[in-house]
C-alpha cells in the first residue's frame, strides 16, 4: 500500500446551531448610588418614591452667645446610646443646646409664626434611587431633571449674635418638638433676607424672606 495522502482543505463553515437554554438569574448587583440629607424642621421624610427615613432627630448646636463650640446645626437622634464606661460630666466640655425657631413678626414666612420659640425637629432621609444631592438657596424650584425632596425657608443664626451657624433649608411647614413652646433660646433659627447695599438686589428683593429647595438626581 502507498503512504496516506495530505489533508484536504478546510470545509465550509456550518450553519449556527440553535441557542441553548437561558441560564439561572445571577445574584443582585451592588447598589450603584444613593444619598442622604437632613430635612430640617420636620420629623418625617417626604412621601417621594425612593426616599425613606433613616432616623428622627432633634436639632442641636452651640449657644447663641458663645464664641466657641460647633459652628453648625446637628440632627441628634431621639434614641441616644452612651458608650460603656461613660462617666459623669467633665468640667471641660462643649455643651450642645436645643434649637428654637425665632419667627417674630406677623406675615414673616407663611406658616412659621405659629412655631415661635418652639424647639426644632429634624429627619435624616435616604434616597436609594438617586445619587446626587443639592440645596439651592434663593428659590423653591429645582432645576429641570431634578427631583424636589422638599422646599422651605433659608435660615441661620441672627446677624448680631456671637454664634456662627450654617445656612440651612428649613421646611416650609415646620413642625415642633411636643411640649417645647417655652422660650429657652439655645441655638436659634432666623429667616434670612438679601442685603441690597452689597449688590444682591436686582434679582433679589431685600424685603422678602429667602426661599430654598433640596433636590436630588
Amino acid at each position: 500500500d502507498g503512504l496516506p495522502g495530505r489533508d484536504g482543505p478546510p470545509g465550509l463553515k456550518g450553519v449556527v446551531g440553535p441557542s441553548g437554554p437561558v441560564g439561572p438569574t445571577g445574584p443582585p448587583g451592588r447598589n450603584g448610588g444613593g444619598v442622604t440629607y437632613v430635612r430640617w424642621g420636620r420629623k418625617t421624610c417626604p412621601l417621594i418614591s425612593g426616599t425613606t427615613l433613616v432616623y428622627e432627630g432633634i436639632v442641636g448646636g452651640s449657644f447663641w452667645q458663645n464664641t466657641g463650640g460647633g459652628a453648625n446645626y446637628i440632627c441628634l437622634t431621639t434614641e441616644p446610646a452612651y458608650q460603656p464606661g461613660t462617666g459623669s460630666a467633665d468640667a471641660n466640655y462643649s455643651p450642645v443646646y436645643g434649637a428654637e425657631y425665632q419667627t417674630h413678626r406677623s406675615g414673616q414666612g407663611a406658616g412659621t409664626l405659629s412655631v415661635l420659640d418652639h424647639n426644632v425637629p429634624c429627619a435624616v432621609c435616604e434616597v436609594s434611587t438617586r445619587s446626587k444631592h443639592l440645596m439651592i438657596p434663593g428659590t423653591y424650584i429645582c432645576p429641570h431633571g431634578w427631583t424636589t425632596e422638599y422646599y422651605g425657608w433659608l435660615m441661620a443664626e441672627y446677624k448680631d449674635y456671637k454664634g456662627r451657624t450654617m445656612y440651612t433649608c428649613v421646611d416650609r411647614d415646620p413642625e415642633s418638638i411636643d411640649g417645647s413652646s417655652t422660650s429657652t433660646n439655645g441655638v436659634l433659627f432666623y429667616h434670612t433676607e438679601a442685603d441690597c447695599a452689597t449688590g444682591l438686589c436686582g434679582p433679589y428683593n431685600g424685603a422678602m424672606e429667602l426661599s430654598c429647595v433640596v433636590c436630588t438626581k
